[in-house]
């Protein structure tokens, strides 16, 4: 979608591969979740690109060189509930991120999203944010969630996803054009349910067994 320059489609062999695993209906519980695992520390891989970095003077086992380390400290938000799936991959990387957690559900009679739980921590604006949500269908909890945290103070964010909709994704990038979006895919559009087609069906059920 080259409408929307804040997104960025992870598309390799490898991410392929782990994609084609998940779509598949026939994957069971374990592998669908050591699957997730894997694809998320290809996501965060990509989207580390753009955290910040300074110059550290280190000693190898032969000299004095100089090198870059991470500048920020990172803060890792799960949208609940399909989001811890991606947590274990992304703190496999970033084993020094912090945290937070926020839990959207949607109002069956208004189908806007509703906040249940936020836990974030504090100076928001100091840290480099990354949302973990593996699935971007409508983008409405999404949206909801970088306004959270923003509201927090936020600036630095990145949203990882391992399938989007174009609907969706029309919606968050014009509405968030400051936020960078990563997806291991691009799927046309949604069912009247506002499943993303062909998607991967639910992944918090998938990854809870709760089919």
């Amino acid at each position: 979608m080259s409408e929307a320059p804040n997104l960025h489609v992870l598309d390799s062999p490898l991410s392929r591969q782990k994609l084609a695993v998940l779509r598949n209906e026939e994957t069971g519980l374990p592998e669908f979740r050591r699957v997730m695992r894997e694809l998320a520390l290809l996501l965060v891989g990509e989207a580390a690109t753009g955290l910040p970095t300074r110059p550290a003077r280190i000693r190898t086992p032969l000299k004095e060189t100089e090198v870059e380390k991470i500048s920020a400290p990172v803060c890792l938000v799960p949208v609940l509930r399909a989001g811890l799936g991606m947590l274990d991959g992304a703190l496999a990387l970033l084993p020094t991120a912090t945290v937070g957690f926020v839990g959207l559900q949607r109002d069956e009679e208004t189908a806007e999203p509703v906040e249940y739980y936020v836990n974030l921590p504090r100076d928001l604006e100091e840290y480099f944010v990354i949302v973990l949500d593996p699935m971007l269908a409508t983008g409405g909890s999404l949206s909801a969630t970088l306004t959270k945290l923003k509201e927090h103070g936020a600036t630095g964010i990145s949203c990882l996803h391992v399938v989007a909709a174009v609907p969706g994704v029309k919606s968050v990038t014009s509405e968030h054009p400051d936020v960078q979006f990563y997806t291991a895919a691009v799927d046309p559009a949604l069912d009247e349910n506002s499943f993303i087609v062909p998607g991967l069906g639910d992944a918090g059920d998938r990854l809870y067994g709760t089919l």
